[in-house]
């Protein structure tokens, strides 16, 4: 039996779809294989985790699991999995990467899986055919990057292993690299339908065990999986000016699909660390610069250095107030057009000596003690 998935997750019955995804994110962190080599509770976890999301993610799935529990997910197929597939590990053999799931089946597939599982046939018209291609599964991945490296951006190296289609057969799993012919004794369905009584049962067909096709001789590369596990590495652009939070999408990077099917993606969530000198609103940056009171008072210049490494020389107007921002145009983040940037804005502090010397004092005292033409002066 499955364990509940929301309390796998730690989330409640009414859990939002972002909270879900959130809760999925920190345990499956917690529990990856790179953070605990060796680690069989941590491993076991790690499937329970993604076992959960994988019901929870899918409003489908999801709206099966609240109406019939664990019995919507008890099919009855020759490899023991449920309907959905729920259990297989995305991540494959201790790769770092995300399910972000593959096709989702129907209410009517559901129902007609969960049929099969008590031996009845013929549910919704029309048959299911298992040996149709599967797109593979999306793999997400996530890097944090500096400021800087946002304002100019990079490329990012990622190293992981994953299934990958098998090029020796073209992923269908044969030693000539041709579709496995249909099994004829099922015409491909993986079922077989036989009379007990009043009602037409289904089982798995025996000679092609449930699959649906024959593979006579199997690919010596893959052994007739149609994928193998490599190593691999992928180069990911991060563009200028990209976002924290921002999810970029190589399309067909991800795992190998089943029976010659397109691969999934491959995600990767950028998310940028606080700078030291800068805040960040949109496209354009905020940086705090303490100014000396006379500078304020009287007007001047101050030198500042840009994100992009540029000095700067910036006129205040005298009367300058702490807590004024000044603009500088052009100064902040590209923005999403080509060639377009935020601004700048400096946000002015005071800077308050904490030595003088004699002459000094005696300066600020005469001053204290002038009459001021208007209030406001301090």
């Amino acid at each position: 039996m499955n364990k509940n998935p929301y309390e796998v997750l730690g989330v409640s019955k009414n859990a939002s779809e972002e909270d879900i995804k959130k809760a999925y994110h920190k345990l499956v962190m917690k529990y990856h294989p790179d953070k605990n080599p060796g680690d069989k509770d941590a491993e076991e976890k790690f499937k329970e985790v993604n076992n959960a999301f994988d019901i929870l993610k899918d409003p489908q799935k999801r709206a099966a699991y609240d109406r019939f529990g664990d019995a919507a997910f008890a099919g009855g197929n020759a490899s023991g999995a449920n309907p959905f597939g729920a259990g297989a590990n995305p991540f494959g053999n201790g790769a770092f990467h995300f399910d972000m799931g593959g096709g989702a089946a129907g209410m009517e597939d559901i129902l007609r899986e969960a049929m099969r599982g008590f031996g009845f046939a013929g549910f919704g018209g029309g048959t299911n055919n298992r040996t149709s291609a599967k797109s593979g599964r999306d793999l997400l991945d996530e890097v944090v990057i500096d400021l800087k490296d946002a304002y100019f951006g990079k490329t990012h190296t990622v190293k992981f292993s994953s299934n990958v289609k098998c090029e020796k057969c073209s992923g269908y799993g044969t030693a000539d690299g041709k579709p496995a012919p249909v099994c004829s004794r099922c015409g491909g369905t993986g079922f077989v339908h036989t009379q007990r009584g009043f009602f037409a049962m289904e089982t798995p067909c025996p000679d092609c065990n449930g699959l649906g096709h024959k593979i006579d001789k199997k690919c010596s590369e893959c052994d007739g999986t149609g994928t193998v596990h490599k190593n691999r590495t992928l180069e990911v652009k991060i563009p200028a000016g990209i976002e924290d939070g921002a999810r970029l999408r190589l399309a067909g990077q991800g795992e190998a699909g089943v029976n010659g099917g397109p691969a999934g993606d491959f995600y990767l969530d950028v998310h940028i660390r606080p700078d030291k000198r800068f805040e960040r609103v949109g496209s354009d940056l905020i940086m705090h610069v303490e100014v000396p009171f006379t500078t304020l008072a009287l007007g001047g210049e101050i030198d500042i250095r840009t994100i992009d490494d540029k000095d700067l020389s910036v006129k205040v107007p005298a009367g300058t107030q702490v807590g004024e921002k000044l603009r500088v145009r052009g100064h902040g983040m590209p923005g999403r057009r080509a060639g377009s940037f935020g601004d700048l804005y400096i946000e002015i502090g005071i800077s308050i000596p904490t030595k003088l010397t004699e002459k000094q004092k005696k300066i600020l005292k005469d001053f204290s003690e002038t009459k001021p033409a208007k209030k406001g002066w301090f």
